[in-house]
C-alpha cells in the first residue's frame, strides 16, 4: 500500500478528493452524522496520503525540478487547506447540534467565511510562499473602501450577528418590531423575515430590528398576555361595570388563573370612560379565539348589568325578560308579540356563588334563561366532575325532558351570584307544537351538548413538541 501511495500519491489524492464529492451527494440529508464521519474519514486519508508521499501542507512541494508534477501537489495542498476548512466548518455544525445551541445561519456563514478566509492565507503563505504581509495591508486597504461602500449593509451584518447572540427571538415566534407583527420565518445575514396576519412576507433589516422597540408574543412559552377594551358613558357607575367585566372574565375558562385576570380603567373624558379587562392563555393561537370571544361576554355582561348602549328614546322601555329573549337563540324565530306573551311568564330567581342549580340525575321543572352572573358546567368522569365549558346571560339550562332525555346529565353550578329566569315547561312545549323552528334549535342545542361531552370524556392531552432554532443544521 506504502509503494503504491509512494508511486502514484497525486492520482491517489485526486481520487479522495472526487469520492468526498461523490459521498457527500450520495448520503441522505437526513443522515447529517454520516455524511460528517464519511468527510472526517477521508481527509484524513488524504492527508496520510500526502505526508506518505513526501509533501506537507506547511512547504511547498519538494519536486520544483518537475514542472508537471509540481504543479498537481501544489494544487493537492492548496486543496488540502480548503478541504480542511470545510471539514472543521462542518464539525463545528455538528457540535453545535450537539450541544442544543441557538445560533442561526447567519453565525454558520460568517464563521465559516472566516475559516475559509484563513485557510486561503494559509496556503498562499505555506503553499505558495506568496508575501502574506503586504497581501494583508492590500487587503486590509481594500477592506476599508469595501466597508465604507457596504456600510449599511455590513450593519445589517454585524446586528444580526447581535440578534443571533443575544436571542431576542428565534425562528417560530411571532414577534412585533415597530408596529410590523407577525411569525417569525427566517434569520439570514441581512434580514428577518416574517409571515404577517394577512398573510404577507414583511422583510426587516437586521439593523432596523436590532434598534426598534421589539415584542415577543411567543415568551415565555405558556404564557401570553390579551385584553380588551371597551369605551362606556362617564354617567355609567365605574362599580358596575368592573362587575360585568370581572364576570365576563370568568366567563371563560381558557384563561389563567394565575396571574389573574383583571379590570382597570385606562383612560377617562368628560363623557366615556374606557376599561380594559386583561388576563393570559397559555397558548398563543387561542388569542384571537378567546379575545373575540371576551368581546361578546362583555356585550353580554354590561347589557345584563343594565348598561346600553344607542338606547332609542322613542321607543317605550322594555323588561330585562323581554330584552334578553332577542339573545336566546332557541327563541329567535318567536315573533316579537309571542316573544312579549313569553316573556311575561318568566319569574326571576336568584343564586348565590357556588351553588348547584341544577345536579346530575335531576329533572328540571322549568327551562331556565341566564339573566346574569356565570354559570359552570361540569360532567361526571368517574368519581370526578370535569368542566365541560362557563355560560353567560343570554343561555338556557333545564331542556331535558323537553327534547329526548328527562335527566341532566350536566351539573350546573355558580361561579358568581347569579340572576335567573323560569319559563314554565308546559309554556315551552306550546311553543313546541306551534313553531317547529324551536323544536329543530332544542335538538340541535342538545345534539351539540352531547357531542361537546363525549369529547370532553374522550380527549387525551397534546404532546408537547418541542423547537429549536438551528433549522439551517438539519439541511
Amino acid at each position: 500500500m506504502l509503494a503504491l501511495i509512494q508511486s502514484y500519491p497525486l492520482l491517489l489524492g485526486f481520487f479522495l478528493l472526487l469520492l468526498d464529492l461523490l459521498l457527500w451527494q450520495l448520503i441522505p440529508l437526513q443522515k447529517r452524522a454520516w455524511r460528517i464521519a464519511t468527510r472526517l474519514v477521508i481527509f484524513l486519508l488524504f492527508s496520510a496520503v500526502l505526508l506518505a508521499a513526501g509533501m506537507s501542507p506547511l512547504q511547498p512541494p519538494p519536486w520544483a525540478d518537475d514542472v508537471a508534477r509540481n504543479l498537481m501537489a501544489t494544487v493537492l495542498e492548496i486543496a488540502w487547506w480548503l478541504f480542511a476548512a470545510r471539514t472543521v466548518t462542518v464539525v463545528f455544525g455538528l457540535l453545535l447540534v450537539a450541544r442544543g445551541s441557538h445560533g442561526g445561519r447567519l453565525l454558520q456563514d460568517v464563521l465559516g467565511a472566516l475559516i475559509f478566509l484563513a485557510a486561503v492565507v494559509a496556503a498562499a503563505a505555506y503553499v505558495m510562499q506568496l508575501p502574506v504581509k503586504g497581501l494583508l495591508a492590500t487587503s486590509g486597504v481594500m477592506a476599508i473602501v469595501i466597508g465604507l461602500a457596504l456600510q449599511s449593509t455590513l450593519s445589517d451584518v454585524f446586528s444580526g450577528i447581535v440578534l443571533n447572540t443575544t436571542r431576542p427571538y428565534q425562528i417560530g415566534d411571532s414577534i412585533s418590531i415597530d408596529g410590523t407583527e407577525g411569525k417569525v420565518v427566517d434569520i439570514d445575514w441581512r434580514a428577518t423575515r416574517l409571515i404577517t396576519g394577512t398573510g404577507s412576507l414583511a422583510v426587516i433589516p437586521n439593523s432596523v430590528a436590532a434598534k426598534a422597540r421589539l415584542l415577543n408574543h411567543s415568551r415565555p412559552a405558556d404564557r401570553h398576555g390579551l385584553a380588551i377594551s371597551v369605551v362606556v358613558p362617564a354617567k355609567v357607575r365605574p362599580k358596575r361595570v368592573f362587575d360585568a367585566l370581572e364576570k365576563a372574565l370568568q366567563g371563560t375558562s381558557a384563561l389563567l388563573a394565575s396571574p389573574a385576570p383583571k379590570v382597570s380603567v385606562k383612560a377617562s373624558t368628560l363623557e366615556s370612560v374606557e376599561y380594559e379587562a386583561s388576563g393570559f392563555v397559555a397558548d398563543a393561537a387561542r388569542k384571537t379565539e378567546v379575545r373575540n370571544q371576551l368581546f361578546d361576554l362583555a356585550h353580554r355582561h354590561l347589557e345584563a348589568s343594565g348598561v346600553m348602549w344607542n338606547v332609542d328614546l322613542g321607543l317605550p322601555p322594555r323588561s330585562r325578560q323581554r330584552e334578553l329573549l332577542d339573545d336566546v337563540r332557541v327563541f329567535r324565530s318567536l315573533s316579537s308579540e309571542e316573544r312579549d306573551a313569553l316573556s311575561q311568564r318568566m319569574t326571576a330567581v336568584e343564586y348565590l356563588a357556588d351553588q348547584v342549580i341544577l345536579g346530575i340525575g335531576d329533572n328540571a321543572e322549568h327551562l331556565l334563561v341566564i339573566g346574569s352572573g356565570v354559570v359552570q358546567a361540569s360532567v361526571r368522569n368517574g368519581d370526578t366532575l370535569l368542566e365541560a365549558g362557563r355560560m353567560g346571560p343570554g343561555e338556557v339550562l333545564g331542556i331535558e325532558g323537553l327534547v329526548d332525555e328527562d335527566q341532566s346529565l350536566v351539573e350546573f353550578r355558580t361561579l358568581t351570584s347569579c340572576l335567573l329566569y323560569r319559563i314554565e315547561k308546559e309554556q315551552v312545549r306550546s311553543c313546541l307544537e306551534q313553531r317547529g323552528d324551536v323544536q329543530t334549535a332544542l335538538v340541535k342545542l342538545q345534539r351539540f351538548r352531547q357531542q361537546s361531552r363525549a369529547s370532553l370524556l374522550l380527549q387525551k392531552p397534546a404532546q408537547v413538541k418541542k423547537g429549536g432554532f438551528l433549522s439551517w443544521l438539519h439541511k
